[in-house]
């Protein structure tokens, strides 16, 4: 890094003020930060009191800025020797910074560092007319249009000794100049003969308009459906409050049992509870294919009575909150308008996963759609919330199941090294469709 010096004593003003159009700007960034804080505003302030004094920052102007800020004079002075884009010393009435990286090397710039030197000199040196000087600087971020230079405040490119000279006589007599590309091209759109079709708009900005307009109608009617979904889930929840309560008997008919061996285990048969009743009419409903037992899906046993109604009180938020959605959404776009999705992992800690099919209701296809979503470990399932048992259970086409086959309790169970009932006859190998 260069050593950077303030200008010689000869050149420095005594006194340096803000003026009184810059006063109300410097006091707007001042208020961006709390009590105590002030001194966060420091690069903005050098840079508008070097703006105002004709491109270069005096030790004045400097020392002003401190007293403002209440720093010491050495902390703002570290600041603005540290940073190259506050000039120290005087500075042309035009100061053009050359950029000589790759690219704009590569497409002609040191024919204009020679323009400069021939016509104004050396680098940091102010021209004779006081109108311009220059300074070899690194990208500036318009390789696209290269060679191209920063004058004051605005960029010139697609530079050629012609164009740039030009460009200079009409700056020091005062002329209107054309800023950005000075061969003619709009902005960084292709250059010569194009062969492909290209759209005026993608080059003008007047296709931001139109994207601006998409992206608002597209949050209203985001907006609007969200609305719609809590209003509708209130009225579902009001209407349960105001039901009155079945009686044991007429929940358990709800949700008719599957047949028991002799045995006394619970049958392999690949019939859920999930896919018959409220919750395939609630499935319906909302626009979704209506769950059903696949020949790749484990059961759980059925739900208690009280799990039952408690997973069709579920089924009803769901189905109120999903009623608002196009029959065209996709499972994520429903997923995300009745819950929050739980947080996944990139891969299985140690490089090895839960055998999930030992929870009760899922089988090896809802194991794969699970670690698609990062869930791999029966403490990831454990750790649920509503919302996020809504939102897999919504993902997956069958609301209501998790709660039904309570996948969280026996996650916990399993997380904690036990076991349960339906876990030791995946273990013993007597449920096939949990079978690997």
């Amino acid at each position: 890094m260069s050593v950077r010096r303030l200008a010689a004593e000869s050149v420095q003003p005594t006194t340096f003020a803000f003026t009184a159009e810059s006063i109300g700007w410097v006091n707007e960034q001042i208020a961006k930060y709390p009590a105590g804080r002030q001194a966060s505003a420091v690069i903005p302030l050098l840079w508008k009191a070097q703006e105002q004094n004709q491109y270069w920052l005096p030790k004045a102007a400097i020392e002003h800025v401190a007293d403002m800020l209440n720093m010491p004079y050495m902390r703002v002075l570290e600041v603005a020797t540290f940073y190259t884009m506050f000039n120290l010393e005087p500075v042309g009435k035009y100061f053009i910074q050359l950029c000589g990286t790759t690219p704009c090397r590569l497409r002609g710039a040191g024919d204009i560092i020679s323009v400069c030197e021939s016509r104004i000199g050396e680098q940091r040196h102010v021209s004779a007319d006081g109108n311009f000087s220059w300074l070899e600087v690194e990208c500036l971020g318009a390789c696209c249009n290269a060679p191209m230079v920063q004058i004051n405040n605005d960029y010139y490119e697609d530079l050629t000794p012609e164009n740039f000279n030009a460009l200079l006589d009409d700056l020091a007599a005062g002329k209107p100049v054309k800023v950005g590309p000075q061969n003619g091209r709009n902005a960084s759109e292709p250059e010569g003969d194009v062969k492909t079709l290209i759209d005026p708009k993608l080059f003008d900005g007047s296709v931001i308009d139109s994207w601006k307009a998409t992206f608002e109608e597209r949050k209203r009617k985001a907006d609007e459906a969200k609305a719609a979904a809590v209003a509708a889930a209130k009225a579902a929840e009001d209407a349960k409050a105001s039901e009155p309560a079945k009686p044991a008997e007429q929940a358990k008919d709800a949700a008719p049992a599957r047949p028991v061996p002799s045995d006394g285990k619970s049958g392999a048969t690949q019939d859920t509870p999930a896919a018959t009743g409220t919750a395939g009419q609630a499935a319906a409903n909302a626009g979704q294919p209506a769950p059903s037992a696949s020949k790749d899906e484990a059961v759980a046993p059925a739900a208690d009575p009280a799990k039952e109604e408690a997973a069709k009180a579920e089924e009803r938020i769901i189905a109120a909150k999903l009623a608002s959605l196009p029959k065209t959404a996709s499972a994520t776009e429903k997923a995300d308008a009745v819950g929050s999705k739980p947080a996944g992992l990139a891969a299985p800690r140690a490089g090895k996963a839960d055998d999930l099919k030992r929870i009760g209701g899922i089988g090896k296809v809802n194991e794969g759609k699970l670690n698609l979503l990062g869930v791999f470990h029966f403490d990831q399932i454990a750790g649920w919330s509503l919302e996020e048992i809504r939102w897999v259970g919504t993902y997956l086409a069958f609301p209501g199941r998790i709660d039904r086959e309570d996948w969280v309790g026996q996650a916990k169970t399993l997380a904690s090294g036990s076991d349960t009932a339906f876990s030791k006859r995946v273990d013993q190998g007597s449920v096939p469709s949990s079978k690997a």
